[in-house]
């Protein structure tokens, strides 16, 4: 039975026991309409106690982990990494990934993702996105008219429209995470799954439409920790399918595997999607972020500067190689990692050396076997695609299965070695501080020193800060990071932010609430799990969030 919701700023027909928080302004009637919200409804309730379960499982194998435990790939599914089997056919606007260009679901960025020449386009409400009311709606909005080849946009500041052009990538979305929930809805007195919020409203509105364009409901499905965690999503694919009248198999989806406990799950987790599924992808920055966050109890574990860990290091080299064994052994694509540099304008040879690291890390990706890669910046897809043009002919690698590949739980676990410095320690702070700071006015993409930050990026910054004080990590020379320090070089890399952005944009920012936020995140006595929560915690305070 409908109501209407006078809860809060909303006025909108809602499911009974759903109230809305968020303002209902003009034109979110779009996507917030009745049948939508019954769909979401039905979701959450079918589907809330299995995550709910999972998230509590969760907390139980982080406090084994504490306690001396170490992953290793999993005995009670040994059958299933021997097995013979492979995973459903892959679409055809699938088959050839090469490029891939991720961004937030603003309005802007849509058009100019999906005209940058890339292959794919990954639409992000996740780690590049502030989940505001206002940013989640307008960008299921953006997405409605995307996927109607109708969105356009006026810049006001320069005057020009921006349109789609004739040939436009391949849409995936990528919803919240499991941990994440969507305060500004409440079903039944709780908060909904920000994952089954984005989820449901995008492929509600959608996927028919897709379907009849020739193309499809993607999805890519982030920092799932084991294969039960993408059994559930199987079992939301199953029933959105069933319920609006999708042969199965339609929705696709690609995992990213970012966490270290996925890593010694990947045939399992390909396993339970197996009708579902397009490929694995090395979500890099989570994955070092997740590595620091698990074994965060262990003093052996601490690791070095943050610009000491690339992709060659030992445990991450196998990481990205067993990924790529996995998905080819199986039929599924192998994606690379994120290149998060920027064009440097007006420094050519800045620019030049940025572009270096680029073309070098994407000639390891194509080199290795990977089938595809990649970018935050429009101003890269050319030379990704270069790269693997050059490399990968063929729309893909599948058939470079890697038998060569022989990868350890050891492999895996290896920590590694490198030096911590003044320098490391200041660079998490000016970093962290710059991004929380956007990230709670509601942007959640940042360019910072000609690097795209976003929130798997800032994560590692303040989960070694957080690591380094509580073991007494010691800055090359000796000094000890602990509290004091922290908190004199946070005072002092805040006055260069200041100088950075200038007095009258300092003063009107929220630089010091981001510092304050950034404190507490880094002295706690206990790891914060996600940085997201508290910061979304603020945000939801604030009228309109």
């Amino acid at each position: 039975m409908m109501q209407l919701a006078t809860h809060g700023r909303a006025a909108a027909p809602v499911p009974a026991g759903m109230v809305i928080l968020g303002s209902l302004r003009p034109g979110y009637d779009r996507v917030l309409t009745a049948p939508a919200l019954e769909f979401v409804a039905q979701l959450a309730r079918r589907f809330e106690g299995s995550r709910s379960a999972l998230l509590a499982r969760r907390r139980e194998v982080q406090a084994r982990i504490d306690a001396g435990w170490r992953p290793t790939f999993p005995p009670e599914t040994a059958a299933v990494r021997a097995g013979d089997w492979q995973v459903a056919a892959i679409p055809a606007d699938l088959r050839d990934r090469r490029v891939e260009i991720t961004g937030p679901v603003d309005r802007k960025m849509v058009i100019n993702a999906l005209n940058s020449g890339a292959n794919v386009f990954m639409a992000d409400f996740e780690d590049s996105s502030t989940p505001t009311w206002d940013n989640l709606i307008q960008g299921q909005i953006n997405l409605q008219d995307a996927v109607r080849r109708t969105i356009t946009f006026n810049d006001a500041a320069t005057g020009r429209d921006y349109r789609l052009n004739q040939r436009i990538a391949t849409l995936i979305v990528r919803p919240r995470g499991w941990h994440l929930p969507e305060a500004h809805v409440r079903l039944d007195g709780a908060p909904l799954s920000g994952a089954l919020f984005d989820f449901g409203l995008y492929v509600f509105h959608n996927a028919k439409v897709l379907l009849d364009r020739g193309t499809g409901p993607y999805f890519y499905l982030p920092k799932l920790e084991n294969h039960l965690e993408a059994r559930l999503w199987n079992e939301i694919f199953l029933h959105a399918q069933d319920a609006l009248g999708l042969p199965q198999g339609t929705i696709k989806a690609t995992v990213l595997i970012e966490t270290i406990l996925a890593a010694f799950e990947m045939d399992e987790i390909l396993y339970e999607l197996r009708d579902h599924i397009a490929g694995l992808n090395c979500g890099r920055w989570d994955y070092i972020f997740s590595f620091i966050k698990k074994f965060r109890a262990d003093p052996a574990c601490v690791l070095p500067d943050r610009d000491q860990i690339g992709m060659t290091r030992h445990f991450l080299r196998c990481y990205s190689l067993h990924l790529i064994k996995t998905c080819h052994r199986r039929g599924a694509h192998a994606m690379g990692g994120m290149a998060a540099q920027i064009p440097i304008r007006g420094d050519a040879a800045a620019n030049g050396a940025a572009m270096a690291r680029v073309r070098a890390d994407k000639e390891r990706e194509v080199g290795a076997g990977h089938d595809g890669t990649w970018v935050a910046h429009p101003g890269l897809v050319p030379l990704a695609k270069e790269v693997f043009d050059q490399g990968m002919p063929e729309p893909n690698q599948v058939h470079r299965k890697r038998q060569d590949v022989a990868v350890t739980a050891a492999d895996l676990l290896q920590v590694p070695d490198g030096t911590i410095s003044e320098g490391g320690v200041r660079r998490n702070l000016n970093i962290g501080v710059q991004y929380l700071e956007a990230w709670l006015r509601g942007t959640g993409c940042v360019p910072i020193y000609h690097l795209m930050e976003d929130a798997a990026t800032a994560e590692i910054s303040r989960a070694q800060l957080w690591q380094w004080v509580r073991h007494g990590a010691r800055i090359s020379g000796g000094t000890v990071i602990d509290a004091g320090l922290v908190r004199r070089l946070l005072h002092e890399e805040l006055a260069k932010v200041r100088d950075l952005v200038g007095a009258e944009r300092y003063a009107a920012g929220a630089f010091t609430a981001a510092a304050a936020l950034l404190l507490d995140l880094v002295l706690q006595p206990d790891f914060i799990e996600f940085l997201t929560l508290p910061a979304y915690a603020r945000v939801t305070s604030v009228a309109g969030g």
